[in-house]
């Protein structure tokens, strides 16, 4: 059987759109190229973003920022002296870009002035940190990115 020109263009054409349709048919099946959103309830957490705008600026007007450390022991939090610690409340949340799987929470129950983030609980790289709390009925927040490495 011959096969003329015109057929060669539909087979070259039918060959190509079956070779893309493979391939994405491939990627969207494949968990490697999984895109979920970063947090779930994505549009929520927008709509509360006003308030971390009000409670970090209270941090830094009222001079209540906290400060972070790497030590050997893991990351340590720690809070202004002139607080007193039995007053603040709220928690640490550690979050992990990479893993949802790895993030956590903390609540915060101080008996010095500074909170103490263990290394067992982290692994090296990126953790995105956000540290809310409440003291005399004022809203404070921290955050920072870091990379965090063991042992360090």
């Amino acid at each position: 059987m011959k096969i003329n020109w015109g057929t060669g263009i539909v087979l070259a054409f039918i060959g190509f759109i079956s070779f893309i349709l493979f391939f994405v048919v491939r990627m969207s099946m494949d968990n490697r190229a999984n895109h979920d959103l970063v947090t779930e309830n994505y549009y929520g957490a927008e709509l509360g973003y006003q308030n971390e705008i009000d409670a970090q600026n209270n941090a830094r007007t009222k001079e209540v920022d906290l400060s972070l450390e790497t030590t050997n022991e893991g990351i340590k939090l720690v809070f202004p002296n002139n607080l007193i610690t039995e007053n603040i409340k709220g928690t640490v949340s550690l979050y992990r870009p990479s893993n949802k799987h790895l993030d956590f929470d903390l609540p915060i129950s101080l008996s010095q002035d500074y909170l103490l983030i263990p290394d067992n609980r982290l692994l090296d790289g990126r953790w995105d940190i956000k540290v809310s709390w409440k003291y005399n009925d004022e809203t404070y927040l921290f955050k920072k990115k870091i990379t965090y490495h063991q042992g360090k």
